[in-house]
């Protein structure tokens, strides 16, 4: 099935409509949202009915289960009726809404938070936010809300404001995301099951040097300092706080020294009793599933250990079983791929659920009585993601999404029914209604090909051998109007690292716009992945530590062979572009390989690893004292001798992620060589240019290689 899928899925865009004459403009791509698959904007369950809903500007649409007609159910006008009669402004579009139960729903205007009760049309503001407020986090029951100013944390009761932290020294931050949202980390309060208590992050700062960018917007430039701690500094330190809002007191958890370690993948116990916390070395090689006392902060005992050479990286909290007498589901790479194990309260080993050359991709939800669980998973192909169901007592898997593609399913809560949008080669966007027990299965929006009137370039995959073995997936797409006697230029699009896969089952393979835009102007576009990219088990990733740039270069070569055996394509004229992780394999391959890569463009490169954050940067490479030949290695700031050809770095002069000083090191250092180099820097971009600029970006690049490649 797998090799069916990869070699009969080839997308011939050519051939889809008979009058595709319309060309892509940067300006488009980045601003025309009709040129993207659609879907069911934020569809979802009406809770537990048989009705489910989307919405778009004016109203509120819903199907059923039982019927294939939808209706309308509710219209702005109508909302805005209950609105303007609390004594608010109307609102100009419908929110975006959240269905609390059957009958209620949740929005919010700005600062104000409401409800809305469909049956009764009664609108009921539940908060109001300061306009400075950040990080809004609603306690389960709609009871208060936690949200951050500054750097402190406070709770809107409805009815008082608590004030949980008061600190004055800003390098103190409360109730955010800290470790530079690595292990999973994207927020900084967790309420606990009923409500009744708060947990929170506190980071301290303080001891982190300062990093300055510098804000070019005002007619004198203003300095805005981060922290930014660089591999081997010193780190921040971290610690867990439980507030109560009845007593309104504070217990911090006692998770000891050092004190830059790493508290992660935050949990509750069902009874509020106890809290957990995965506590990571900062080698991130030793991680302990602790368990500790809310009420007076006490270490309780430690559940299991996880332990590699390499590294550990705890993702996701655990997952308590409901009615189970505290069995919960934790997901590790431990045998090599993610996957799911059930363990007992006492923290031992009940059994291993899933297993195999496949990773689950994520856990979703339990089914009615929690007999079993609905995950997604690799296990057709690791360039696809479909839906599951495991039966708890047996451990057997049934697959519940049988379209090839990349699934996105929304299930009930009871689990009888889904909606699962789906994304193919063959089409961009395909919802369907799916019963559990199988019998039903209906189409209920689809989107074949949003760009079928434009001139596009032929979309394939293509499998490679790296030199152990392994299966490298790459994504082609050949110039519009492509004649197999004439020779194109190549250009390789190429990023590489951890976290990321870029050639997938789904529409145009994972492609973008940009890729058709390019083909358009005759270019051949070329994507791998390497080992060191995501998704095909934690070897594959993770076989890069501490010699970052060297096996993902060696599988990008493949790549240039399997190119260059191909009569259609110039040898002499492949280019190379890449951002952020990409760029710096885009400069590893231009320097160690000017013979092959006649031009080259990066964006945000790492050039030198010292020069990256903590957490990310000693995973894969430990620290500088640590590993001083692997940073040698990896150091492109010492290479610059190498440099031959066109060359074009850009950078955001705002970029809090690869600090400007990565790329102007290189430049210093192409200097001292008497080298040239093109660059250009976007002034008030972080590490990425968005919004009209990225159509800059496009124009930028094209030409770039218009004129040299």
């Amino acid at each position: 099935m797998r090799s069916l899928f990869l070699t009969t899925f080839i997308l011939f865009l050519t051939l889809l409509s008979p009058a595709q004459n319309n060309l892509f403009v940067p300006e488009e791509i980045a601003t025309n949202r009709k040129l993207y698959p659609s879907g069911l904007s934020n569809l979802q369950w009406q809770g537990n009915s048989e009705y489910f809903t989307w919405q778009d500007a004016r109203s509120l649409i819903r199907g059923s289960v039982n019927e294939e007609s939808t209706d309308t159910l509710l219209r702005l006008s109508e909302l805005n009726t209950s609105v303007t009669a609390s004594g608010m402004e109307e609102l100009k579009r419908f929110p975006f809404i959240k269905w609390e139960n059957e009958s209620a729903f949740s929005f919010t205007n700005g600062s104000d938070w409401f409800e809305f009760n469909y049956g009764e049309k009664k609108l009921i503001k539940t908060f109001t936010l300061p306009d400075a407020a950040g990080n809004p986090d609603i306690a389960p029951g709609n009871k208060a809300i936690a949200y951050t100013i500054d750097n402190n944390l406070l709770i809107n009761t409805g009815g008082e404001v608590i004030k949980v932290t008061n600190d004055e020294n800003k390098g103190i931050v409360n109730g955010q995301a800290v470790h530079r949202n690595e292990f999973g980390i994207s927020k900084g309060t967790f309420w606990s099951p009923a409500g009744k208590l708060l947990a929170f992050y506190r980071m301290d700062e303080t001891m982190v040097t300062e990093y300055p960018l510098v804000d070019v917007t005002e007619r004198i430039a203003t300095l805005q300092n981060i922290r930014y701690p660089m591999a081997g500094m010193t780190s921040h330190e971290v610690t867990v706080g439980i507030f109560n809002p009845f007593s309104k007191t504070t217990v911090f958890i006692e998770t000891g020294k050092p004190a830059d370690q790493y508290l992660t993948n935050i949990a509750w116990s069902p009874d509020e009793k106890s809290i957990f916390i995965a506590v990571l070395n900062r080698d991130q090689n030793h991680m302990k599933l602790n368990e500790y006392d809310v009420a007076g902060g006490k270490f309780i005992r430690t559940l299991f250990e996880e332990k590699n050479d390499r590294y550990v990286e705890p993702l996701h909290p655990m997952v308590f079983v409901p009615g189970s007498e505290g069995k919960f589901i934790w997901q590790s790479q431990r045998d090599g791929f993610n996957h799911l194990y059930l363990y007992n309260r006492d923290g031992s080993l009940a059994k291993q659920l899933t297993s195999g050359n496949w990773l689950v991709t994520e856990m979703i939800g339990f089914d009615l009585n929690a007999k079993g669980l609905f995950y997604t998973s690799t296990a057709i192909s690791p360039l696809q993601d479909q839906l599951y169901h495991l039966d708890l007592k047996s451990g057997k898997s049934s697959r519940l999404t049988s379209e090839e593609g990349v699934h996105a399913p929304v299930i009930r809560e009871d689990g009888k029914y889904l909606l699962s949008r789906c994304s193919n080669p063959l089409v961009a966007s395909r919802t369907r209604l799916i019963s559990f027990s199988g019998k039903l299965n209906r189409i209920i929006h689809e989107d074949i090909n949003p760009i079928k009137d434009y001139k596009t370039g032929e979309v394939s995959i293509v499998i490679l051998k790296a030199d152990d073995g392994t299966d490298l997936y790459a994504r082609l797409t050949k110039p519009a109007d492509f004649d197999p006697a004439k020779k194109y230029p190549v250009l390789i699009y190429v990023y590489g690292g951890p976290h990321a896969q870029l050639v997938t089952g789904g529409w145009l393979n994972g492609g973008g716009l940009f890729d058709q835009y390019l083909a358009q102007k005759g270019y051949v576009v070329f994507t791998l992945d390497n080992r060191g990219s995501a998704n095909r088990g934690f070897e594959f990733e993770s076989c890069i530590h501490r010699n970052l740039g060297v096996i993902e270069m060696a599988d990008q070569l493949k790549g240039v062979e399997y190119l260059k055996s191909q009569p259609w394509v110039d040898a002499s004229r492949i280019g190379l572009d890449g951002w952020s992780y990409g760029g710096f394999m885009t400069l590893t391959m231009k320097l160690n390989h000017p013979e092959i890569f006649k031009v080259a463009t990066c964006g945000g490169p790492v050039t030198d690893w010292k020069y990256y954050e903590v957490m990310y940067g000693e995973r894969y490479m430990d620290t500088p004292e640590q590993n001083p030949e692997g940073y040698k290695n990896a150091c492109l700031t010492d290479k610059t001798d190498k440099l031959d050809g066109k060359l074009m770095i850009i950078h955001g002069a705002l970029d809090n992620t690869v600090v400007w000083q990565n790329s102007l090191q290189f430049l210093m250092k192409c200097i001292e060589q008497k080298k040239q180099v093109d660059y250009f820097v976007y002034p008030t971009h972080e590490h990425n240019v968005r919004g009209i600029d990225r159509a800059h970006m496009f124009r930028k690049l094209a030409e770039y290689f218009d004129q040299n490649l």
